[in-house]
């Protein structure tokens, strides 16, 4: 890849994954990224991305969301340093907050070019658990968990559909951004935030069991309050 147009990109890869901490799954997300020895940080202020590979936005509820990363001066730091090389994954609102296209509403972050429509599924009560294949990240089937999920209803030129099911996408990929309507981070696998740190140029180390096996439970709990 070229970097004559860009020549700021050239930056050194500091080996941390950030967590937006404003709003969700953030727990969740440091403790895979810890079972995988890979160093993640909770990010708050615009300063501390400079120090980052990679920044996960976790899910919680994209419009709150959208306006702490405004009130924090978080939107312009996080442009400008995925200009400069930083990773950027969205976990259901996170995506949301990502896409280029929001159906009904103003696009936020707009980093990669997909259409997203949120609350596709209807209520809490809605929110259901399944497995699928993702071929890119990991050779077996992948236990999801969709709450209160937004639908991926189109990408655009170069951006790489990871996950089709039924009429939508679950998981997309382009230019250093990688989407996920649904939690990965609920879930005791890791083979989405191993595949991100790859994304990242980190190597992740073997996995270490969770020290609390009801942890998934009790995040499952915590979500019941967040909509998407």
């Amino acid at each position: 890849m070229t970097v004559v147009d860009f020549p700021e990109i050239r930056r050194t890869n500091p080996g941390k994954i950030g967590v937006l901490n404003l709003q969700g799954g953030v727990v969740e997300h440091l403790d895979h990224l810890e079972r995988l020895s890979i160093q993640g940080i909770p990010v708050k202020k615009p300063e501390e991305l400079k120090e980052l590979a990679g920044l996960i936005i976790p899910g919680g509820e994209s419009t709150c969301l959208s306006r702490l990363i405004n009130i924090f001066g978080l939107d312009e730091a996080i442009k400008e340093e995925y200009k400069r090389g930083m990773k950027l994954w969205g976990t259901c609102a996170g995506a949301i907050l990502l896409a280029r296209h929001v159906v009904g509403e103003e696009a936020h972050l707009g980093l990669i070019d997909i259409e997203i429509k949120r609350n596709s599924f209807g209520s809490q009560l809605d929110s259901f658990a399944c497995e699928a294949l993702v071929p890119e990240v990991a050779s077996e089937p992948l236990p999801l968990t969709f709450i209160r999920a937004p639908k991926i209803l189109r990408v655009g030129e170069g951006v790489k559909i990871l996950l089709a099911m039924d009429d939508y996408i679950a998981a997309a990929e382009s230019d250093g951004v990688l989407v996920t309507i649904f939690h990965p981070e609920l879930t005791e696998c890791l083979a989405f935030h191993r595949y991100f740190a790859r994304k990242c140029s980190l190597a992740a180390k073997e996995e270490v069991p969770p020290l609390d096996p009801t942890w998934n439970m009790l995040s499952w709990t915590r979500y019941a309050r967040i909509a998407s």
